[in-house]
C-alpha cells in the first residue's frame, strides 16, 4: 500500500544553501558554483533512477543543462538571503514501475509548475527497492512570455467590509 509523504522546503541563503548544491545532490553529479566558486561534487553519491528537467517552451533551451539553469538563478538573485528555489520532496508508490513514476511526475509537474512559467528539475532516488522518492526543485521566479524572470511573487491584500471582499485601500 502506498504511503504518502510530502516535504516542502525553501532553498535560500539565509540558510547557508545554493540552488547548485541543491542540483548537484540530487542528481548525483559535479556541478561548480559560479556564485560563490565552490564544486559541489556528488558523484560518489548513489540511488539515481531518473533525472529530468522540464522548461516552459520560452526558457533557454541551454537551461537543459542543470549548471546553466542553476547558475542562471543563482545570478539572478543578488542578496545574501535570497530565496534561489523551492524543493519537493515526494514517496513514490513502490506499486507503480518507473515508466509510471515518471509519467505521473511529468504530468503534475507539466500542469501545475511549467504551465506556471516555472523551470523544474527533477530526480526520483531509490538506494534499496523500498523507498522510492522523487526530489522536485523548482525556480522561484517563473518566466514571462519572452523568457525572461518575473518577479517571485505579488501581493493583493484584500480586506471584508459588510461581507464583501474588496481591495485594501
Amino acid at each position: 500500500m502506498a504511503i504518502y509523504h510530502l516535504e516542502a522546503k525553501v532553498i535560500s541563503r539565509s540558510t547557508g544553501r545554493s540552488a547548485v548544491a541543491a542540483s548537484a545532490y540530487m542528481s548525483c553529479s559535479k556541478i561548480l558554483n559560479d556564485y560563490d566558486g565552490v564544486l559541489h561534487d556528488f558523484t560518489r553519491k548513489h540511488g539515481l533512477v531518473w533525472e529530468h528537467i522540464f522548461l516552459p517552451e520560452n526558457a533557454p533551451q541551454e537551461w537543459q543543462d542543470r549548471s546553466k539553469l542553476w547558475n542562471a538563478v543563482e545570478r539572478t538573485e543578488k542578496t545574501k538571503d535570497s530565496r534561489l528555489a523551492r524543493e519537493l520532496v515526494v514517496a513514490l508508490p513502490i506499486e507503480l514501475n518507473k515508466e509510471q513514476w515518471i509519467n505521473l511526475l511529468a504530468d503534475y509537474i507539466q500542469s501545475n509548475f511549467v504551465a506556471e512559467g516555472m523551470c523544474a528539475d527533477v530526480a526520483i532516488h531509490d538506494t534499496d527497492g523500498h523507498n522510492p522518492h522523487a526530489h522536485i526543485m523548482l525556480t522561484v521566479r517563473p518566466l514571462d512570455d519572452k523568457g525572461k524572470w518575473q518577479h517571485k511573487t505579488e501581493k493583493e491584500y484584500l480586506c471584508k467590509r459588510n461581507g464583501e471582499e474588496k481591495k485594501g485601500d
